[in-house]
């Protein structure tokens, strides 16, 4: 495995660099490369500019055909409806004229308002011979016509009179005045005539829709415009040839074409009239359609020569640059080069101490176990965590925690082989991996160095500090044979060895795989246990030994654990501690505690004071002291029975605070006790300055009571040490009856422990006392 010792990371910046020089000496030359991209650029802009222009004349011409389509339907439903109503006006003239004398019949309808108003409609009823007898209009009465056609007047059916046969710029509508059967028996006949001025056709024409040079026209069969309007101008009489039109296009009647009819194309819709002999002529000027689309052309054009121009003038200057800068392509190549491996090695390096990350761990081990199976090769993983680092992070700022880091890297390169690979995962955690080992023995030195390496003094921020380290071991293949699995085998044994009081190494084993199991198992439940209401406590006496009476109670906490049983807090605080539990558990034990001594006082029990341990980190929350208050607020206990119990230790870390702190719980009548006395680490002058009301000799100086003659006379020293500083003094932890009977007979004092009695829940204590 000695490609491990490369911890440049999986790098392919050189093969980058082989393919950068050899593309450098075949670069394509400058002019011919700008001419081609000018050649391929105006090819697009000039190809896209001819897309465009032809995009928008076919969506005009659309358009424009389906405008005359629409405007041909509204034009044919407009001149068919008056048509219509003209032939309606005239049987109803007939059907009157029959029906009586002619002199009265055109009176009659008008003053019924049954006959189209005079102003644009002139009926007239004409004799067989042509002479008008009736007429909406007077001048014309007595008048003689012209006949119509003989076809006419032997038929049934609307006519349209010749150009000219009433009055200029009027169109005639003429009916029979006796239906061709009556005419046959009777003899001769007359007929019905409306006159209506030519323009009334044309009406609708609109400039907005139509143009100046659009196209309304009313057609006769013959071919003959009886009216016709573009623009404001109006005509009639010319000879349009629609047929040849329509002959010319396979769907004349549906679908617009093209016309060339005097000087003027149109697109044109030709539409001949049902029942009627007539056509309309519907047409817009191809000019004015298309000339949004012109315009627009032009525009795009204009633009696509500017941007050519443009473009070629750019083209230009870069090309005379080109040559100018051809001779800094490579350099910039290799500076390219240079900036990627230095973005690689970050990639793949701690940037503080420079030692392989991670992701670089993980891919070197990666490869060590493939080459540790191909070549049946074993390796070991050290994982690392720095003891102390926070307390030195926190105490001296970061700027001294960087240095030392630094330093731990240099120390632990400097610890191994050339061979093996230091690295560092992230905060205080370190892996070393250890290639061509698999024997304990072979580790353990190396493992001692690094301890030893750890343990020199380090000088930082002007101070000397002193650190040690933990170290977990895994060995591939025995540990595990992935990544993964190695890396938590060495993990767990890491914890181990912080466990065992740190500053030493372990070797991963099964019965650790099953504690971490137990570990996990806890820490899940931890989360619940409170709202579950799986915290339980446990009440153990304090006695009198002269009256052999119960002082008070000591509150402490358990867990019933529903798949492990009755827990004890050295197994799951440490856990609570790391999870941020710790504070609200012990604000649960403070206050169930003070609820259950109140029980017992409602119950009529005797007055006990209530005992209960304070760990440091609740001791120095800023809110302590209001949690003492928020409990005795909410279960109304007498703060003169709260007895807080602080450990001797606890006094060292912070003395003054600790005495201000004091200060403010005497203030709320409650009273302080300092466990585990007789340890060694508090200084008398500080014991006695603070506001301590009993001393809790520790269980250890209560052991020597039954020792040997120099054991107890060191255990009574302590005692009488106690009683000399004006405390109550308070034995802990008494389990034997020689201990008993000798703090009977020599001190007196009030004890607890098993061999008086065990702890017991509420309900056993109450029973107890009963």
């Amino acid at each position: 495995m000695s490609s491990l010792n490369d911890q440049r990371g999986p790098s392919r910046v050189s093969s980058s660099r082989t393919f950068i020089h050899r593309w450098s000496h075949h670069l394509v030359e400058p002019l011919v490369l700008f001419s081609i991209v000018a050649f391929m650029m105006l090819l697009i802009i000039w190809g896209s500019t001819y897309f465009l222009v032809n995009k928008e004349r076919i969506s005009i011409e659309r358009q424009a055909k389906l405008s005359v389509g629409e405007i041909t339907d509204t034009y044919e439903a407009r001149v068919v409806r008056a048509l219509r109503e003209i032939d309606t006006t005239l049987k109803l003239v007939r059907f009157t004229a029959n029906s009586r004398d002619h002199s009265s019949v055109l009176n009659v309808l008008n003053e019924q308002r049954l006959l189209p108003p005079a102003l644009l409609f002139t009926i007239s009823i004409v004799d067989s011979q042509g002479m008008v007898v009736e007429t909406t209009d007077p001048g014309l009465l007595g008048q003689r016509l012209t006949p119509p056609a003989q076809a006419m007047l032997d038929g049934d059916y609307l006519a349209v009179g010749e150009k000219g046969a009433y009055q200029a710029k009027q169109i005639t509508f003429t009916r029979p005045l006796r239906p061709e059967q009556e005419s046959a028996q009777g003899g001769g006949s007359g007929w019905v005539i409306i006159a209506i001025d030519a323009n009334y056709f044309v009406s609708s024409y609109e400039v907005r829709s139509l143009g100046q040079q659009g196209l309304l026209a009313l057609v006769s069969a013959e071919g003959i415009v009886r009216v016709r309007r573009s623009g404001d101008t109006i005509h009639s009489g010319e000879l349009m040839d629609i047929g040849a039109w329509k002959s010319s296009t396979l769907d004349a009647v549906s679908a617009p074409f093209m016309t060339h009819w005097q000087g003027v194309e149109r697109y044109t819709l030709v539409r001949e009239l049902y029942d009627f002999p007539l056509s309309i002529v519907v047409g817009l000027s191809a000019q004015e359609q298309l000339a949004a689309a012109h315009q627009l052309a032009r525009n795009y054009w204009q633009r696509a020569g500017w941007t050519s121009g443009l473009l070629l003038i750019i083209l230009a200057m870069l090309g005379r640059l080109s040559w100018q800068l051809q001779w800094a392509r490579q350099r910039v190549m290799e500076e390219r080069v240079s900036h990627a491996q230095q973005v690689e090695h970050l990639a793949f390096h701690d940037m503080l101490t420079d030692l392989p990350n991670r992701a670089f761990l993980s891919h070197l081990i990666t490869q060590a176990v493939k080459l540790g199976g191909r070549h049946s090769e074993s390796f070991a993983l050290l994982f690392l965590d720095l003891d102390r680092f926070k307390l030195i992070n926190d105490t001296l700022g970061h700027d001294a925690g960087d240095l030392l880091l630094q330093e731990v890297a240099r120390r632990l390169t400097s610890s191994v082989r050339e061979s093996d690979v230091v690295a560092r995962l992230g905060g205080d955690e370190f892996v070393i991996l250890l290639s061509k080992v698999s024997r304990r023995d072979q580790i353990e030195p190396i493992g001692k160095k690094i301890l030893s390496a750890a343990r020199e003094p380090f000088m930082l921020a002007g101070q000397e500090c002193h650190i040690s380290v933990s170290i977990g071991v895994s060995l591939y293949p025995f540990d595990g044979l992935d990544e993964q699995t190695l890396m938590k085998s060495a993990d767990m044994a890491m914890y181990q060895a912080k466990q065992l009081g740190k500053n030493n190494i372990q070797f991963y084993t099964d019965e650790l795989s099953a504690e971490m199991d137990v570990r996990l198992t806890l820490e899940s439940g931890l989360h619940r246990a409170l709202a579950s209401h799986e915290f339980r406590l446990f009440f153990q006496s304090k006695h009198d030994v002269e009256v052999g009476s119960t002082l008070g109670m000591e509150a402490l906490l358990r867990w019933q654990h529903p798949t492990l049983g009755l827990l004890e807090p050295a197994q799951f605080m440490p856990l609570a501690e790391e999870s941020g539990l710790a504070m609200p558990i012990a604000q649960w034990v403070l206050e169930n505690a003070c609820r259950q001594n109140m029980l017992w006082q409602q119950e009529g029990f005797p007055t006990l004071t209530m005992a209960v341990n304070i760990s440091a980190r609740q001791f120095y929350d800023n809110s302590f002291v209001e949690s003492i208050k928020e409990a005795l607020a909410t279960t109304g206990m007498d703060p003169r029975l709260l007895e807080l119990e602080i450990t001797e230790s606890m006094l060292l870390q912070n003395v003054q605070r600790t005495a201000s702190i004091f200060a403010e719980i005497k203030k709320l009548g409650v009273m302080i006790a300092v466990d585990d006395f007789g340890t060694g680490y508090s200084s008398l002058s500080d014991l006695n300055a603070l506001p301590v009301d009993t001393l809790k000799v520790s269980s250890s100086v209560v052991k020597r009571l039954s020792g040997t003659r120099r054991d107890q006379q060191l255990s009574s020293s302590v005692i009488e040490l106690g009683k000399c500083l004006g405390m109550e003094v308070f034995a802990k932890g008494v389990a034997s009856h020689e201990q008993a009977h000798f703090i009977g007979s020599h001190s007196s004092l009030p004890f607890h422990g098993f061999y008086s009695n065990e702890p017991l829940s509420a309900e056993e204590n109450g029973q107890k006392e009963k």
